[in-house]
C-alpha cells in the first residue's frame, strides 16, 4: 500500500505525469496467459515464435497495457478513480527480460465531471511500444 498516491480532482493538473516499470519475465507471461486464457503460440512457444518476424516469444500486448492501468489506479490519478475509455496503439513487441516503462501524463481536466484526460504510453529504452490515451472518472474532495 505504501506505493499508493492518493489524488483528488482538484489536486490534478495538466502536464503532470506518473510511471511504474517492470521488467517482463517468462513467469509474467505464463501467469498472464493462464488468467486471460490468451495462450497463442507466440506468447507461449519458442519453436513456434522463431517461425515468425519477431523470430522470438513476444510478450502479450495486453501485458503492457496493463502497467498503465498500475500507474493510474496507484499512481496518477490514484486509488479511486474508475476507466471510461482506453485507446491503445500497439507500436512494437516487447521480449522477455526487456523493462517496460508505463508512462501517464495529463492532458485535460473537465471540472464539470471530475473527468481526467491524459496520454497513456508504454516505452522500452528509446522504443514507444504502445502510445494511447485515455479518460478517467476521478473522485473529488467534497
Amino acid at each position: 500500500m505504501e506505493d499508493l498516491v492518493l489524488n483528488y480532482f482538484e489536486d490534478l493538473k495538466v502536464g503532470r505525469t506518473a510511471v511504474y516499470s517492470k521488467t517482463v519475465t517468462d513467469a509474467d507471461i505464463v501467469l498472464f496467459a493462464g488468467v486471460t486464457g490468451d495462450t497463442n503460440p507466440i506468447h507461449l512457444d519458442e519453436q513456434f515464435a522463431a517461425s515468425t518476424v519477431f523470430k522470438t516469444r513476444i510478450a502479450h500486448g495486453m501485458l503492457s497495457a496493463g502497467m498503465i492501468s498500475t500507474v493510474l489506479g496507484t499512481r496518477l490519478p490514484g486509488p479511486g478513480c474508475v476507466y471510461m475509455t482506453q485507446n491503445l496503439k500497439f507500436k512494437a513487441p516487447v521480449k522477455i527480460g526487456e523493462t517496460v516503462v508505463a508512462k501517464v501524463e495529463i492532458t485535460e481536466l473537465f471540472p464539470e465531471k471530475k473527468r481526467v484526460a491524459l496520454r497513456t504510453t508504454c516505452w522500452v529504452g528509446d522504443t514507444l511500444v504502445i502510445d494511447g490515451d485515455a479518460l478517467l472518472m476521478v473522485p473529488a474532495r467534497g
